[in-house]
């Protein structure tokens, strides 16, 4: 409500070159509202595109060097003033005249000589309309601020479009479900100063968002470092699962750009492993009337979480309902037969390098992995690691080979039912070759496992991807690395501790 309305009153704002037209209407309407004058057109868009604008305005057509059309119209341009109610008061009643008023924006027409039930009942209707216009605005501005930090404008727009908006009760769809997960960053918080944890958090989160956004996803929630993401509910469409891997692909395309603004603030390297499913679950606002969310359930959202825990760095993995969403779109760089915890049989997940058609989006081609053999194995003590809990067996074993993001341990004293199964996390403690201890905390992913039941003694190997490494023990495995590529220089290639650090 305007300032200058008295007593609380609407504000209508008279426009007429007339006087007795003027003092007419202020005499119709002064009792119930705030009247102002405008005797020209330039006047009445003074008024409007004031601080304090008008409720309403009741307009005349035929007015010297401005009509009344041409002021409505500029009033219709203007966003400050596209919502005021305009009343086109006239003695022009042809058809035609009111046809064309109703054409540039007016919201009524009253025609001379004037009615005063007739100009009283049209004034309250349209205010009224006008307050339930500014309420719809506020609510409609309000959803998106809110929905717009989660959901795309284009989402956004759909629901506020739907008369039904969001069901409030839950309901069974096919939707495509992405889970990511950066590698290795709970072990590097605990490293770091907790605004660097936050400040790295929010820059990767900024960038994710974005992508996600654009590419039309709703984001369920935040669940510390990894995200939950929809495609497919609340707004539906053909091409969910080709977009969601576009999306994913997109994402980790944007990693380097993430860890080079990481490596400028002097903060470690960081990397993401992305799961993908398609299935039914089920969608809609979750909680009570005190507090709700919109979201998703079901054992499909839990699959996607153990697809995810496959993950290493820079991988895109998804389903076999995924893959076949998707055609023969996508470019599959391998698959692999699992079985996640709360099924019965095993599965086949693919990891994925891109996307064909419309989005024509790809990670580079993997190339093949440069193992260096050490001529003297480095020790290593080793442990399983399951869910949050680091087993209490701890197993002995020797670095063999390594290449710059893996590495190969052997294990004399492994059984064949202790060998750990593949995808499974351990914990490293690594020493050199004086027994000096390097690090307790290399975290990295079985990849392989091997039996060689024909050396002497009988030996088990697991091929490990690194997740986490300190810098320290990143720096002395390059020094190693090099020693065997180079002897005689203490220098390896740059990229190797970055290859070394967090890469789960």
């Amino acid at each position: 409500m305007n300032d200058e309305n008295k007593g609380g009153k609407k504000s209508i704002l008279v426009v007429d070159d007339t006087r007795t037209n003027v003092a007419l209407l202020e005499a119709y309407l002064s009792k119930l509202y705030s009247v102002r004058v405008a005797t020209s057109g330039e006047l009445a868009l003074e008024v409007a595109f004031s601080p304090n604008p008008p409720d309403l305005i009741l307009l005349d057509v035929m007015m010297p060097d401005m009509d009344g059309h041409e002021v409505c119209r500029r009033l219709k341009e203007d966003e400050r003033t596209r919502n005021i109610p305009v009343i086109f008061v006239t003695a022009k009643s042809e058809v035609e005249d009111e046809t064309y008023g109703f054409s540039i924006g007016a919201a009524d027409y009253i025609t001379k000589p004037l009615s005063k039930s007739i100009v009283l009942a049209r004034v309250k209707t349209h205010l009224a309309l006008y307050d339930r216009t500014r309420q719809l605005e506020v609510r409609n501005d309000f959803i998106k601020k809110t929905f717009g930090r989660y959901l795309s404008d284009e989402i956004v727009e759909t629901i506020l479009e739907t008369s039904g908006g969001l069901a409030l009760n839950g309901e069974k769809r096919t939707v495509t479900i992405m889970m990511t997960d950066l590698r290795g960053f709970s072990s590097m918080c605990e490293s770091l100063p907790a605004e660097n944890v936050v400040n790295i958090i929010n820059n990767y989160l900024k960038t994710m968002i974005d992508i996600i956004l654009r590419h039309n996803g709703t984001i369920d929630e935040f669940i510390g470092d990894a995200i939950l993401i929809i495609f497919g509910a609340p707004v539906k469409r053909a091409d969910d699962a080709i977009r969601a891997i576009a999306c994913a692909t997109e994402m980790q395309l944007a990693m380097p750009g993430v860890n080079e603004w990481n490596r400028k603030q002097g903060y470690p390297e960081i990397a993401m492993g992305i799961g993908i499913n398609t299935g039914e679950v089920v969608v809609g606002n979750i909680g009570s009337k005190k507090r709700v969310k919109y979201g998703v359930v079901g054992q499909n959202v839990n699959l996607t979480s153990r697809i995810e825990s496959y993950t290493v760095g820079g991988q895109v993995l998804v389903s076999g309902t995924t893959a076949e969403a998707c055609g023969d779109l996508l470019r599959i760089d391998g698959q692999m037969d699992v079985m996640p915890k709360g099924l019965h049989n095993k599965i086949s997940i693919y990891e994925i390098g891109g996307v064909r058609g419309e989005y024509n989006v790809f990670l580079p081609e993997k190339s093949s992995v440069d193992w260096v053999k050490l001529r003297e194995p480095l020790p290593v003590l080793f442990a399983i690691v399951t869910e949050k809990n680091i087993e209490p067996v701890i197993y002995k074993g020797n670095v063999v080979k390594m290449a710059a993001d893996r590495a190969e341990i052997q294990s004399a004293n492994l059984a064949p039912g202790q060998i750990p199964e593949r995808f499974s996390n351990i914990k490293i403690s690594l020493f050199d070759h004086g027994g000096t201890e390097i690090t307790t905390d290399w975290y990295a992913k079985v990849m392989e496992n091997i039996r060689n039941a024909c050396s002497i003694p009988p030996a088990s190997a697991i091929i490990v991807h690194n997740t986490s490494m300190p810098p320290e023990a990143a720096r002395f495995l390059e020094d190693m690395m090099d020693a065997h590529k180079n002897p005689g220089n203490g220098h390896g290639p740059s990229d190797f501790i970055e290859s070394f650090i967090l890469r789960e």
